[in-house]
């Protein structure tokens, strides 16, 4: 199979601009004649940068309070699938309104696992939860495999309308409508021995499930962000941007499309996963096609294509609303017209960038220092 570099992309994506693997080295001058100290090697960079995201992330989670330990941890769930999502839809092209449904699929695989009298160990519950759902998400692949835009779109509400309900219909196994009772394990004693070495304080249940979801989110972007920049990443883009030139060159369309859904399944399955711990409930009312709807706006106003866009829009389904409300009870509103308010302002959010900033926050706002600096590298040679 040759190794198809992706045209240009068309507007509205996050990823087009940003490097692949071969990329300057880091004692090479760049274009506007400075030196970069970052690594020349893709996995370099990536390594560095999920070192310093660690750091951050422990220094984040110490410094704030129990109630925003859960609202981390929250998001940390919300992320990853958004990250998967980021895959299908920005890389590849396909939209997906059913991964809630794999979210459940993770979700009741890691609470069927921890119902055991003697469950296996966490992390092999959470991989059989990437498994379940990766295989799931090839079967949909498979089967959606030669859709394209509304079809497919179509063809993933029905998953994400039905999946569900498989719940309620295997009620003896899948606990019916009143869902599944997870039962979180708790912190080990390693965890408390680190909590207690790098701040001091307690090391309660809800800080280590905001661990668990920001390690959970820190190694799947790294895989991700390594995969995108790969050669997988720009067979992708191809597929997504010029599909007969890409089937002239020799790729089988209908594979990678697969392959994008099924790595996109099998983040949506970990991400279902650290829901059920966060939330202790696995239940059809939390994997209805509002979720699906809230990552696909999630993706969008953070960039498509960019997994800083995915974990930025995370962010504001996760924290907007809560403030929202906040500030709608400070302005005299009841509870109920408060709440309400939430979902109206992050409608008018979702307006508001799609007109100003259709490539979302990260594309634009990279789009305008890229031509930011092919201006100044441009002036150079005049100005000297």
């Amino acid at each position: 199979m040759s190794d198809l570099q992706s045209p240009a992309a068309p507007a509205g994506r996050a990823d087009d601009e940003a490097p692949g693997p071969a990329t300057a080295a880091a004692d090479e001058p760049t274009p506007t004649g400075r030196r970069t100290l970052l690594p020349g090697s893709t996995l370099l960079r990536h390594l560095l940068v999920l070192a310093v995201a660690a750091v951050g992330a422990v220094v984040l989670l110490e410094i704030t309070d129990p109630f925003t330990n859960s609202q981390l941890a929250t998001l940390s769930y919300y992320a990853i699938a958004a990250g998967g999502l980021t895959v299908l839809t920005g890389m590849n092209g396909q939209i997906s309104l059913g991964h809630g449904a794999l979210m459940a699929v993770g979700a009741y695989t890691t609470a069927l696992f921890l119902s055991a009298e003697e469950p296996l160990p966490l992390p092999l519950i959470l991989l059989a939860a990437v498994v379940v759902a990766t295989a799931v998400g090839a079967l949909v692949g498979v089967a959606a495999a030669r859709l394209h835009g509304p079809y497919l779109a179509g063809a993933t509400l029905a998953l994400a309308v039905g999946l569900p309900g498989l719940a309620i219909y295997f009620h003896d196994l899948l606990g019916g409508e009143q869902g599944l009772r997870v039962r979180a394990p708790r912190a080990p004693e390693a965890f408390d021995s680190f909590i207690s070495a790098v701040s001091g304080n307690a090391a309660s249940n809800t800080k280590w499930l905001a661990y668990l979801g920001a390690i959970c989110l820190l190694i799947t972007y790294f895989l991700l962000a390594n995969l995108v920049h790969s050669r997988i990443g720009r067979t992708w883009r191809a597929v997504r941007d010029q599909e007969v030139a890409a089937e002239l060159a020799g790729i089988d369309l209908g594979l990678w499309r697969v392959l994008a859904f099924t790595v996109s399944a099998a983040a949506a399955g970990l991400a279902g996963g650290v829901l059920a711990l966060v939330v202790r409930l696995a239940a059809p009312s939390g994997f209805t096609l509002v979720l699906s709807l809230s990552l696909l706006t999630a993706i969008v106003i953070g960039g498509l294509g960019s997994l800083l866009g995915a974990l930025l829009g995370s962010a504001l389904l996760v924290f907007l609303p809560p403030f929202v409300t906040d500030l709608g009870s400070d302005w005299g509103l009841n509870d109920t017209e408060a709440a309400q308010l939430a979902p109206f302002v992050y409608g008018v959010v979702l307006v508001v960038v799609m007109i100003f900033a259709p490539a979302g926050v990260v594309g634009t706002v990279r789009r305008r220092w890229l031509t930011r600096r092919a201006t100044r590298s441009a002036a150079g040679p005049s100005g000297g």
